[in-house]
């Protein structure tokens, strides 16, 4: 995750990693270059490795590319741990806060499955239903009322009647053609069931690497810790960027607001599509630039805006060290296109 940035840059990285190890009182920058995986898989490690390495490219690309964000980026926003980072670049957060409050928060949702685990004996995660895009809508009001969201249950004739299915919500509406389900893995099986015989809809189901119900009630606990949390770090409001929350789809409104839904962002639907056409749509935005060690939020935005007539625009993305001096020629030449 971290090594190939070392190498390229490796003052800033030794500077980052050195504020990350400092912050959370243990060399967490041996395990995301030396491993075992096994150890930095764990949620309490692989969340605030995530971030960190997220910001670690922000900061090669302000020192080592005199990127300035602030004159440069109109807003910001990050997938479900992406928010955090997204948080520390548009100036809301600190880093330190930023990592202290990942890290914890992941300890507690790591103790929440846990202990969900041993009180029920199933097993839990999180599985991607893709479908066509028009048939979005129609299969989001199905899953909603086979879960029971808007009846106890869903009568299919005098003789039949489907069960709500418990623990299981929907944690991601991530594009056009995709939605996330969390919770027991069991029990997303029988809803898959259901959909297929008598909901209208065969929808291709993808698990995730994840060993958490992320998004759901079941983090409950987890959100309580950041209600707190955040009312003892500093949070500056208003920052430099503007910056879109996950749960409302829109910029955070003020300092309440953020500690409000960023509490919330734990236990609820992360609005990602919802996000995009905001700001696609009523922003206008023509360029989106992604910062982080993956491609998966880069491939969701180019779902919805990725054929983009301007030049400059559409999703670039900075996840690869080799490619920085390109992609920064390549944006400073096209600005003027994308911005106009």
């Amino acid at each position: 995750m971290a090594n190939a940035w070392i190498e390229a840059f490796p003052h800033t990285a030794a500077e980052v990693l050195d504020e990350m190890d400092s912050t959370l009182g243990f060399k967490l920058s041996s395990v995301i270059s030396d491993g075992p995986s096994s150890k930095l898989n764990k949620t309490e490690n692989s969340q605030p490795a995530v971030m960190a390495i997220s910001v670690l490219i922000l900061r090669i690309l302000e020192k080592e590319f005199r990127f300035d964000a602030k004159s440069r980026v109109d807003v910001t926003l990050g997938h479900s741990l992406g928010e955090f980072s997204a948080l520390v670049a548009g100036g809301y957060l600190q880093f330190g806060d930023a990592l202290r409050l990942v890290r914890r928060r992941a300890e507690i949702m790591a103790e929440c499955t846990s202990r969900l685990t041993k009180e029920s004996g199933e097993t839990y995660g999180m599985v991607a239903l893709l479908c066509e895009p028009d048939h979005l809508e129609s299969l989001l009001r199905a899953v909603q009322e086979f879960l029971g969201i808007e009846s106890p249950g869903l009568e299919i004739d005098r003789d039949h009647r489907v069960p709500a299915i418990q623990q299981v919500v929907v944690a991601n509406i991530n594009s056009k053609n995709q939605i996330v389900l969390s919770g027991s893995l069991e029990r997303i099986k029988i809803l898959l069931v259901q959909l297929r015989q008598f909901g209208g809809h065969d929808p291709r189901a993808v698990r995730l690497k994840s060993d958490s119900p992320f998004h759901s009630p079941a983090m409950a606990q987890a959100a309580d810790y950041m209600r707190d949390a955040v009312e003892k770090i500093n949070i500056t409001f208003p920052a430099s960027i503007p910056c879109i929350s996950n749960v409302s789809a829109l910029p955070f409104q003020s300092k309440e607001d953020l500690k409000d839904l960023l509490s919330r962002q734990c236990s609820e639907t992360v609005r990602w599509w919802d996000s995009i056409r905001y700001l696609h749509q009523d922003r206008g935005v023509k360029r989106w630039v992604g910062i982080g060690p993956g491609k998966v939020g880069r491939n969701l935005v180019g779902k919805e805006v990725g054929r983009v007539d301007t030049k400059g625009g559409g999703v670039w993305a900075f996840c690869d060290p080799r490619e920085m001096s390109d992609i920064i020629t390549a944006l400073e030449q096209t600005e003027p296109e994308a911005e106009g």
